[in-house]
């Protein structure tokens, strides 16, 4: 058995003991709900609280996960913005479907959300490209995401090339935009005693309202 230490991992847990979230506490649309907890990791200055996990799959069936950053959410859905030309990419091209997860652990809290996933419209991508720091723009244009490179200095001749080129004003590469999850489950998991875990799921019904209700840790 793996150890950390002089411990088994197998004996690494806590007793979360922080919150509840009952029916009657938790908001009736999800949205408003994941607002109420993403103001509060924020307040409680949860590190990187808009970091979420983003599960795609491939045309083989395989699943995968990275870690990218949410840059909005409404009443549309959730989104963020990467290189249409990376493996995620491929892979929503292939299954437009996805799903995030938010762990925002001080809060012994969890989220998580699936749906159907588009490109948002040009102009937003466009919108948001240019509100982005001049280096993160560079990058944008210098970097094939997801391509094999021969080397670090590779990578960096292709960014003073970039800069060499476009300066303070890089135009937003056709490879590069965003994407928005139009979420039809949400799932709000809040850590309590005993592994007793408090789970309120919200199902998109056919008329385009939402079911809430209680499911066992």
């Amino acid at each position: 058995m793996s150890q950390t230490k002089d411990r088994s991992i197998a004996d690494l847990r806590i007793d979360y003991s922080q919150a509840s979230l009952s029916e009657a506490d938790s908001a009736a649309d999800p949205i408003m709900q994941f607002g109420k907890w993403f103001d509060e990791a924020i307040q409680a200055e949860v590190p990187e609280a808009n970091a979420m996990s983003l599960a795609t799959v491939g045309s083989n069936g395989r699943p995968s996960s990275r870690i990218v950053l949410i840059k909005q959410f409404d009443e549309r859905g959730f989104t963020w913005f990467t290189n249409f030309e990376s493996r995620k990419g491929h892979e929503l091209l292939e299954h437009p479907y996805g799903a995030l997860l938010f762990h925002w652990i001080a809060l012994e809290r969890q989220v998580r959300i699936e749906g159907r996933v588009e490109r948002v419209s040009e102009s937003e991508s466009d919108a948001y490209f240019h509100s982005r720091p001049l280096r993160s723009r560079l990058s944008a244009i210098a970097s094939a995401q997801s391509q094999p490179i021969g080397s670090r200095d590779v990578l960096e001749a292709e960014y003073a090339k970039a800069e060499q080129e476009f300066g303070d004003h890089p135009p937003r590469p056709n490879h590069w935009g965003g994407y928005r999850l139009f979420p039809d489950t949400v799932e709000f998991w809040q850590g309590r005693r005993s592994r007793l875990h408090d789970r309120i799921l919200y199902t998109l019904n056919a008329e385009g309202s939402w079911q809430r209700q209680r499911l066992q840790p």
